[in-house]
Formats: C-alpha cells, structure tokens, sequence
C-alpha cells in the first residue's frame, strides 16, 4: 500500500494510534496485485475546526468522487470482502477519490463537530485538497444525502450523481411512531454499549442489515472493521444524526443528472427512499435492483447489474487527466476560460490581469499538461469538466 505524507502530516500519523487501529480485520478478498493499477495514496487536509480528514486517490482517468459514508477505513478497505470490488472497478476507469469522515478510520476521531453540515463542508475541503474542478459524485447510504447537499451548493462542479442505497430523510423525519423513536433510541444505546467489546455479538446486529446475504467470513470482517473503524460513543453520536438528515427540501435543485440504484429488499434503508430521490430530481434514472442487501456483494447477480449500469451512466474519457491535478488555483481558473472558448483579451478582462500575463500563464499550462497548443488542452480540460459554466 502507497501512502503518501508530508511533513504537515505528521503529527496525524503519530496520533494513529490513538484511534485503536490495532487489528485487522480478519476476512480478506482475494485480489490480484496492483490490478486496474490499483496503488493507493493518503494524505490529509483540514477541516473547519481543525480535524485532519483522511483521504486517499487509486486509479487512473478522470476523476471520480466518493461521498464518505459510516463504516469506513481508508487502510482496510482496498481488500475487504464487502465492497472491496467496489473500489477495484470504479478505479479502473477513474482516478478514484475517496476519504474517511470524521470520527472514522484515518480521520480524526476526538472531534467536537459532527453534524451534517461539518460533513458536507469535509467535502468541499477534500475535493479542493485534491485539486478537482468537476467530476461525478457518488454517494452510498448516508453519503446520499450529502452528495445531495453538495451538488446543490456546486452546481458548477457535479457533473453526474450517482446514489445507492441513500436517503433524503432520516429515520426520525419520516413520520415515525412513538414505537420507532424507541426503537432508534435503542439502537443508539446499543452501539454505545456494545460497539467496542470484543464479543461481535452486539455487531452482528447491524451487520445483517447491511449484509444479510452474506457468508459467515463476510459477517466476520463487518463486525470487525465496525470495531476498528470507530469509537462506541462516536457511533451513537454519528446515528443520532443520521436519524435526523432531511434534504427533501434540495432534491429539485439538483441540476445534474443523477442515476438512484437501490436494492428491492433493503433492510437498512426503505426502498421508497430511492423512489423519492427520483421522483423530485428532475434528471433521474431509476433502477431497483434484486437484493435484499444494503451493500451489493461480488458474487450476486445484482452488482453486476448495479456497475453496468454504473459504467453506462459515466462519461468514458481517452486522455489520462490526472496532470490537471497538478495546477495551481490560477491556472485552473485560466483552464476554465480557455475551455469555455475564450481569447487572451477576454481572460485577462475576467481576471484583471495583462495579456502578457495570461499568455505566460498559458505557456506554464501547456508544460504542465504535457500539451503543445490550445486545441490540445481545450479537449484535456473539457474532457476533465471543465467548460461547463459557460
């Protein structure tokens, strides 16, 4: 495995042990080394507060972004049995962008802040570390509602939006009985209870939820990552919000097109969460799918269906643009101008600045890109996304 530190970085690095990283899962999946070029690297950025975020790129192509979503672990999740296929075929055609939320796996577990609002702005913080100016956005479960979130507040930067297994509405906000806020209450209590011990039995529970269909060495490895992946209390703190998500109120200003995929049998989450997602946003595609597991396995019918759907839904790009990565703010503003289809003369009155200027800037693009004149980087940066805002 890559990881990739600077020295700002070192002081996470020192506290990873703080976050009881000691065993690893025991359940692995088999894979065969670095395939689809599969090396991930690590590293970190800041949150509004201070919380060093972990995230990690893997792949190669056009970017690809992964809202986080609960039960994540940037050092356990390349091999798993669960979704470690997940990660291994959407990298094959992207530059794959993932990280872990707060409270969770590589990121800073002792945090003050976690709410709904403080993930989304972890978002936006991660794609700017990362140097990306428009990309599709993929969330899982509670990733959702904040790939919804975010693509509302970025219209200019989702170009596609892909949601499994999501909700726009908490359990607590979809007219519960008072027979549900008990038992959502419980299911706090239980994780802060039992989360921690070393007897999975109080686990288990939750892992057939997400995975009912599984094997006995796939339940395993959930009870497991769900040991090491966070604290009891940041369990319970993280569910009581999730209870409490409503983005109802977002869901037609999304202006992208947006693909929802949901399993028919779901335990986890309702499958008419799906269907609302789909029935507000303007440009969705819907698919059921035939499972009854919240996290789609390797070996069952459905995942095949779910990543060709996936894989139509996707714009497939030739050129490798991993260098635009590589540009600084003001070069990617210029980017954007130029693939938009603006002269010289009209980028240096966008951006106040000479014309020599914008042509010696142009000249450090073209470097940078590898690229020997204007029509080349125009295709490389729409190809990457950008133009859109024109």
């Amino acid at each position: 495995m890559n990881y990739s530190f600077s020295e700002t970085d070192m002081p996470m690095v020192r506290r990873l042990d703080a976050n009881a990283l000691s065993a690893r899962p025991k359940a692995t999946r088999a894979r065969k080394p670095d395939a689809a070029g599969f090396k991930q690297q690590i590293r970190f950025c800041t949150g509004h507060d201070g919380a060093q975020i972990a995230y990690a790129t893997s792949g190669r192509g056009t970017p690809l972004v992964k809202a986080s979503n609960w039960l994540s672990h940037l050092e356990f999740d390349n091999d798993n049995p669960v979704w470690g296929h997940l990660i291994e075929e959407l990298s094959r055609q992207h530059t794959l962008l993932r990280y872990d939320q707060r409270g969770c796996g590589l990121s800073d577990w002792n945090v003050s802040d976690i709410s709904f609002d403080a993930w989304v702005d972890d978002l936006e913080r991660v794609v700017d570390a990362a140097g990306l100016a428009r990309f599709p956005l993929l969330g899982i479960s509670q990733g959702a509602s904040i790939a919804i979130a975010y693509a509302v507040r970025h219209p200019e930067r989702v170009s596609h939006l892909i949601l499994h297994g999501g909700y726009a509405r908490g359990r607590l906000k979809r007219k519960p009985t008072p027979e549900q806020r008990e038992e959502a209450e419980t299911m706090n209590k239980l994780a802060e209870l039992g989360w921690g011990q070393e007897n999975p039995a109080f686990r288990q529970f939750f892992t057939t939820q997400f995975i009912p269909g599984g094997t006995q060495a796939q339940h395993e490895w959930f009870n497991e990552l769900q040991r090491v992946s966070t604290s009891p209390a940041n369990a319970a703190r993280m569910m009581r919000v999730f209870n409490e998500i409503d983005v109802v109120h977002l869901l037609d200003q999304v202006r992208c097109p947006a693909l929802i995929l949901h399993a028919a049998g779901d335990v986890r989450v309702p499958f008419d969460e799906g269907r609302l997602f789909a029935s507000h946003i303007a440009d969705a595609r819907y698919v059921p799918l035939e499972s009854n597991n919240h996290l789609l396995l390797e070996d069952e019918p459905a995942w095949k269906c779910w990543l060709q759907e996936v894989q139509d839904f996707l714009p497939r790009f030739a050129h490798d643009t991993r260098s635009l990565g590589s540009l600084t703010s003001r070069e990617r503003e210029l980017v954007e101008l130029v693939a938009q289809g603006r002269d010289n003369s009209q980028i240096a009155a966008s951006l106040v600045l000479s014309e020599k200027t914008v042509r010696n800037h142009i000249t450090n693009i073209y470097a940078k890109l590898e690229v020997e004149n204007r029509g080349q980087m125009i295709v490389m940066a729409r190809q990457a996304g950008f133009g859109r805002g024109a």
